[in-house]
């Protein structure tokens, strides 16, 4: 479980990680932070809605987006879905990759199914109708992990320098 920690991973590494039940249950949600540089060089972690396909993250944002505009000349990106309020319930996935971009005329499909898993079926095409009405176009940011680390603190699957302290103690 413990594989290289930096850089990419290898593709039995990162199923093994993503594949994880409570990864796979972290990545059915909605809600992740997201990371990348800006223009000014500064990182930026930001809150974003997603939608998993089983093999990428997409994000869909406007076009004239500060990420979208930032994450077309630097694609590398880092992101966090994580839940729990205490130690004993606290599970987080970190994940690194590269996104691609692209504009699609109207509203991206994932940005639609994401909202449709949180919702009941009046209040989803009540928010399509007002998402259509909005969106001309979006970006559609598909992100493609490289790396993947889930964490389950409660359950004692922590970070290795975390583990080498625990064991140690």
């Amino acid at each position: 479980m413990r594989g290289r920690t930096k850089g990419v991973m290898n593709a039995q590494e990162l199923a093994q990680e993503l594949g994880h039940p409570g990864a796979q249950q972290l990545l059915a949600g909605s809600m992740a932070r997201l990371a990348y540089n800006g223009h000014d060089g500064f990182p930026r972690v930001i809150p974003v809605g997603f939608y998993w396909t089983g093999d990428r993250i997409v994000v869909s944002t406007a076009p004239t987006s500060p990420k979208a505009r930032a994450l077309s000349s630097r694609p590398q990106v880092a992101m966090t879905i994580d839940t729990g309020s205490t130690p004993e319930e606290a599970k987080a996935l970190l994940m690194r990759g590269v996104a691609t971009l692209e504009t699609v005329d109207g509203v991206t499909e994932e940005y639609l199914a994401a909202a449709r898993s949180s919702m009941d079926e009046p209040r989803a095409a009540e928010f399509e109708d007002n998402v259509r009405s909005t969106y001309k176009q979006m970006v559609r940011i598909s992100i493609e992990p490289l790396w993947a680390r889930f964490y389950d603190f409660g359950a004692g699957r922590l970070p290795a320098f975390l583990a080498d302290l625990v064991n140690d103690g």
